[in-house]
Order: structure tokens, then C-alpha cells, then sequence
């Protein structure tokens, strides 16, 4: 999937918006992000720690994004991911971001 496909995902879930975030593009919903594309050809999907394991176990193209101690996201390589895991994993951070309103 390229970036213009992983924008068009991010943005099509319900009351998603983009902003800049820290010189990158971050997709939210009710201002908490639920991915971010922070450098060409990687996004990093925020979700619950269960989630991040199962990503990793379901597509090689996954692997565990750690923000010091903390188990913080999923890093997808966008040109090896099928296209139908990275929709379900962009539904899956959507889904934990709107769940913090």
C-alpha cells in the first residue's frame, strides 16, 4: 500500500482527521492519534499491547514500536503489508483511540 492508499484508509474511518505531527503526518479521532507516517514507507499504529502482539504474529511486514519502557505501537512496513491487514490494523487503532474520548 503506498501513502496515498494508507491516507485514504486513515481518513475514512469515522470523524478521522490529519494534522502535522512533529514534521509528520499524524491521523486522529477526538484529537488522540491513532497512526502516524514517520518516515517513507512506515506507519505506526497506536494500539493496546494485545493488539501489537497479534499484529506482529499476522504479518511479518509488523514489529513491536517500544517509546522507552513502554510498548507504545505497531511499526508496518507499507510496501510489504497486505493491504487487507493494514486496513484491519488501522480499524483496530482507530477503534482504541476513539475508545479513550
Amino acid at each position: 500500500m503506498d501513502i496515498h492508499e494508507f491516507r485514504r484508509n486513515a481518513l475514512a474511518q469515522a470523524d478521522a482527521t490529519e494534522r502535522d505531527h512533529h514534521g509528520f503526518p499524524s491521523f486522529r479521532v477526538a484529537n488522540r492519534i491513532f497512526a502516524t507516517l514517520p518516515e517513507p514507507g512506515i506507519a505506526h499504529l497506536m494500539m493496546d499491547e494485545d493488539a501489537i502482539h497479534e499484529a506482529v504474529m499476522l504479518d511479518q511486514a509488523c514489529e513491536e514500536k517500544w517509546w522507552g519502557t513502554k510498548l507504545a505501537a505497531v511499526r508496518v512496513d507499507l510496501e510489504r503489508v497486505a493491504d487487507d491487514v493494514l486496513v484491519q490494523l488501522l480499524q483496530e487503532a482507530w477503534t482504541h483511540a476513539s475508545r479513550k474520548r
